[in-house]
């Protein structure tokens, strides 16, 4: 039997359960295994399996299911470790739907391994006639089976689109949260009962936490039922991050320029610098770099959002805080004047090339007359 496995997140990966789940289903047929999303390619890389879990693409999950079908596999697992266990079968229910819609036929079985080795961990059948095989994994697992249609009825029932307005709840919320949309952080939770309301396509209220107007300006118009919603954390776990050598040019100085958040951190890797815009997008990107000994400058309004437990940056990164939400402004001007609308720039490389860029950026600071402070590390 061919089996694919999708491992969601750095939570699996960090608790150590995505290998126990791949050694385990080893047992029942040929395992492949690839990852969904951006931070759990972080956790792969620090636990050292990169031979295990392929990281080579960035793909959100419902792709890497789509990528096992179109192999022709037998079987597909989804393997995640929620915030929560409601978390964790909402996020099942709406990668599978995303599925759904990127194939023409439905004919290989989904099954989903939520938070094992929690009382409340699940174990669900998408589709398929898959009855033996998840019975006996619950049983080795001491997993609760839950159906599709407890997680609808749970979860969803209460969804609406009225008045023109979109409503979507979110699930498994604490409050003083951090809201990322499609991977912006758009505000904080207040309460742990969440509603976020679209018109038009545009974030228009949040029922149990506040607005951050500049990121929702960020996010702009967007599919809010669709939309990518994650709250608290990205990466619970203190990691113990593992530096990886990486390709260095002798006469060559290369800088990349990063401002959104959902773009593939990775493909900087091999950067002398890179330039970050935006709170939410400089302390992931720092994060990851890090492993790479790639420096950042960071341009952000203000206090950095903690998303992850410990973001770490590398030696001679420095962080611009501009004030008035001036840092996206800058950002863009970065963009046009020191990248001439690229998103790499190439120098000559000598030892003061990233005081080089500090002044530059300085520069431009004073032509648009705006106050900041810098950090640097």
């Amino acid at each position: 039997m061919k089996i694919g496995v999708v491992v969601h997140g750095p939570n699996i990966i960090d608790s150590g359960w995505a290998l126990k789940l791949i050694n385990l289903l080893s047992d029942y047929g040929d395992v492949s295994a690839r990852l969904g999303g951006t931070m759990g390619r972080t956790a792969v890389i620090d636990n050292s399996l990169e031979d295990v879990i392929d990281i080579s693409k960035k793909l959100v999950p419902s792709d890497s299911l789509k990528l096992f079908h179109d192999l022709n596999v037998d079987v597909i697992f989804l393997v995640n470790y929620g915030k929560s266990h409601v978390t964790g079968q909402v996020f099942g229910y709406k990668v599978y739907n995303h599925y759904l819609s990127k194939v023409d036929d439905n004919n290989i079985p989904i099954i989903q391994i939520e938070r094992p080795g929690e009382d409340n961990g699940s174990i669900i059948s998408w589709n398929g006639n898959t009855k033996h095989l998840i019975s006996d994994l619950a049983s080795k697992l001491n997993l609760n089976i839950v159906t599709p249609e407890e997680v609808y009825i749970n979860h969803f029932k209460n969804d609406e689109v009225s008045d023109g307005n979109v409503q979507r709840i979110v699930h498994g919320v604490s409050p003083s949260e951090n809201i990322m949309v499609n991977g912006i952080i758009i505000g904080k939770s207040d309460s742990d009962e969440l509603v976020l309301i679209a018109k038009e396509g545009y974030i228009v209220d949040i029922i149990g936490g506040t607005i951050k107007k500049q990121g929702v300006e960020k996010l702009g118009k967007i599919d809010l039922e669709n939309a990518i919603i994650k709250t608290g954390l990205l990466r619970k776990s203190k990691a113990v991050p593992r530096i990886l050598e990486k390709k260095v040019s002798q006469d060559r100085f290369k800088v990349g320029f990063l401002d959104s958040a959902m773009d593939d951190v990775h493909q900087f890797k091999n950067m002398d610098l890179v330039i970050t815009v935006g709170n939410d997008v400089t302390v992931m990107a720092s994060d990851i770099l890090y492993r790479f000994k790639v420096p950042i400058i960071g341009i952000t309004n203000g206090d950095l959002d903690k998303i992850v437990e410990n973001a770490f940056k590398s030696k001679n990164s420095i962080i611009f805080e501009f004030e008035n939400g001036f840092g996206d402004i800058i950002g863009q001007k970065i963009f046009e004047l020191i990248f001439n609308n690229k998103r790499v720039l190439i120098k000559s490389k000598n030892s003061k090339n990233i005081d080089e860029i500090k002044k530059e950026i300085i520069k431009i600071t004073k032509l648009l007359n705006c106050k900041y402070n810098i950090i640097n590390i």
